[in-house]
């Protein structure tokens, strides 16, 4: 049978499967074994192998090490504090505790690595803190939707370990890659909530908390177990001393310290938390194990050389393959979530990325910003599905306020492809270290 005829049977399967609501995970294997049936291999033995192939990894203890440490943080008070210590700091500035929402993602992100969690988290404290002082309930949902994806990029980032496992990267490099474009993103959104400001200036209430500064440096003292927490587990991959699974390790000892103190921790907390990750973590592995099965399939049917040959015969630029996927990747997070996206895409378009000259490294990092705009994407935007728990509002209103924030990405997309020392130089240099 023609390659692209089973290229074609394949992906309707999925489809079909998908719209009738199996489980990414099963609809994964079955196609999987459908295209074993047209490869004529033996499914079983090669299930058998890359079921442990794929989890006998030491790289992927990090995933749920990482997943019980945001679930761990997720039952703290962290949230409450983090806004009382960065609220009179952003008093000041045109938008004012609209960047709490911003700059609070942005800290959760860094010790949570989920997006969820990280709007969640975020939201239950600002967003009702916000309305009681009269801020704008578009702008408050958009910049917490928006701001909320942070858990993507910033590192720590289950999105990241799936993907550097999928596409053998180094995850430490991912994570240090993923600094500078994060702080972009951040930039950005604060940007943009400052000029909507400006434009709208009597929709931002005015400045009611006036602190000295000693009253400031109080305030900002609630901020020092996150700083901490984040210093042990990205400072230590930075500077050399811990491999990711390691610094996943140092993370949960810090949240357990961190729930402890704060007087969070308790037995139903914790199983809780233990319950949480283990949930999390074994969907990932399924959908995982499915992924890998589907690989050694399209392996067996030839799709992934054909496809890498064709790319290569066409000489597409790395440009117009880039434009073409984030098309790609913007279509499918209307439908998947975003490490589904991963776990589904790596196996068929990593070899028509290396066709291209397109580093491993950047791509992981633009996936993952690709991926990001899909969490605020109707109809399956997960942090569109959190933030509208928290408000009640309609999908699509949520989605409209977040739009802004999706055309950001968009931009920050942009800058990476076209200035890609944004996501190489700080790898580039703990290389030169």
């Amino acid at each position: 049978m023609e390659l692209q005829w089973i290229a074609t049977l394949l992906l309707g399967a999925l489809l079909l499967l998908l719209a009738t609501g199996v489980w990414i995970g099963p609809a994964l294997l079955a196609v999987g074994l459908l295209g074993m049936w047209f490869a004529d291999a033996p499914a079983g033995s090669i299930l058998a192998t890359t079921a442990w192939s794929s989890s006998a990894s030491w790289t992927m203890t990090a995933l749920p090490l990482f997943i019980w440490m945001g679930e761990i943080l997720f039952r703290t008070r962290l949230s409450d504090d983090m806004f009382a210590g960065l609220a009179p700091w952003v008093e000041r500035l045109p938008g004012r505790l609209l960047h709490a929402n911003v700059l609070g993602c942005g800290i959760f992100a860094a010790v949570s690595g989920s997006s969820a969690a990280t709007a969640a988290t975020i939201g239950r404290i600002s967003l009702p803190e916000l309305k009681s002082r009269g801020y704008p309930e578009s702008i408050s949902i958009g910049s917490l939707a928006g701001s909320g994806t942070l858990g993507l990029l910033i590192p720590p980032s289950i999105i990241m370990i799936v993907y550097g496992v999928a596409a053998q990267v180094s995850v430490a490099r991912l994570f240090i890659a993923g600094v500078l474009p994060g702080l972009l993103l951040m930039a950005l959104f604060s940007g943009y909530v400052m000029l909507w400001s400006l434009v709208n200036r009597g929709a931002v209430p005015r400045a009611t908390l006036k602190m000295p500064l000693a009253q400031k440096l109080r305030a900002t003292w609630r901020l020092t177990p996150v700083v901490l927490l984040i210093l042990g587990v990205i400072g230590s991959i930075y500077g050399g001393y811990a491999t990711a699974t390691e610094a996943a390790a140092i993370g949960v000892v810090g949240a357990l310290l961190i729930a402890a103190l704060s007087g969070s921790l308790t037995r139903a907390t914790l199983l809780e938390s233990l319950l949480g990750g283990v949930r999390t973590s074994t969907m990932i592995f399924l959908i995982l194990l499915g992924a890998a099965f589907l690989t050694s399939a399209m392996s067996f049917t030839g799709l992934p050389a054909e496809l890498a040959k064709w790319i290569a015969a066409e000489k597409l630029p790395a440009w117009a393959l880039i434009v073409a996927l984030t098309v790609f990747f913007i279509v499918l997070g209307c439908f998947l979530d975003g490490i589904s996206i991963v776990l589904l895409t790596t196996s068929v378009i990593l070899p028509a990325v290396q066709a291209a000259g397109i580093d491993l490294l950047w791509f992981g990092i633009f996936i993952v910003l690709v991926v990001e705009m899909a969490q605020i994407t109707p109809p399956v935007g997960f942090n569109l599905f959190v933030v509208q728990s928290l408000t009640g509002r309609d999908i699509f209103t949520v989605a409209k306020a977040s739009l802004p924030f999706f055309l950001l990405m968009v931009v920050a997309t942009a800058l990476v492809t076209f200035f890609p020392d944004i996501v190489l130089s700080l790898p580039r240099a703990m290389t030169a270290r």
